[in-house]
């Protein structure tokens, strides 16, 4: 296993059928055996998809409802963006057919508020990070993970006639729900009030994560 260094900028890429769907830079907060975590701020700089740029910019749903049929269809455009809002920190371990997000604050006090289940493709390592595939579902948690709610069921089972999850990719999801909801009411993983990421700050003394030239190049 490649380990990354605190501090170095890795990429999480989304790949499918080997073009890359969008790119982000974050910088490493770590990286074991339980998981590779990152973190990013206001700043950083992403590749995505126009159509989500265009929906960003002026909240036109229709640009949004275009984005599953252009993945589809293997058509889509990429073009430059930078987070905004939040900080981030993304729990990615091993083997497994889900991450855990962490959103904070980020013009307030920092404070957490809420964490999101993503589930998507078992990361693959890379040299610049790594690579998966979002599955379009989710799974939104608050702070105290008092409750938690499930995002995008509909375009989950648009994601599903169109071919882009496939009956595999179903049956690995239909189990890490499962497994979602086990640790998040363990309180394990990420979730461990012990484990501290529930009150993560982003380093002060990091720039901003910035894309490596080559990022398209899936080698």
């Amino acid at each position: 296993m490649q380990e990354f260094q605190p501090g170095r900028t890795a990429v999480r890429r989304d790949v499918f059928r080997r073009k890359v769907w969008s790119a982000q830079a974050s910088r490493v907060v770590e990286d074991t055996a339980e998981a590779l975590v990152l973190g990013c701020r206001p700043g950083a700089e992403l590749l995505a998809p126009t159509t989500w740029i265009e929906w960003l910019l002026t909240g036109d749903e229709t640009a949004r409802l275009r984005a599953l049929p252009t993945l589809a269809a293997g058509d889509w455009q990429l073009g430059p963006w930078s987070w905004r809002d939040t900080a981030l920190l993304q729990w990615v371990p091993p083997d497994t057919w889900f991450s855990v997000n962490a959103f904070f604050d980020a013009t307030g006090d920092g404070q957490l508020t809420h964490w999101y289940v993503n589930f998507q493709h078992p990361m693959r390592r890379t040299s610049i990070g790594f690579d998966t595939f979002d599955l379009l579902l989710d799974l939104v948690v608050a702070p105290d993970l008092s409750r938690w709610d499930w995002k995008d069921e509909d375009e989950y089972a648009h994601g599903r006639r169109l071919g882009v999850v496939s009956e595999a990719d179903h049956r690995a999801v239909e189990k890490a729900r499962g497994e979602a909801v086990a640790m998040i009411e363990r309180g394990a993983g990420p979730f461990a009030a012990e484990r501290g990421l529930g009150t993560w700050r982003y380093e002060s003394q990091w720039p901003d994560p910035q894309l490596p030239t080559g990022v398209m190049d899936l080698g």
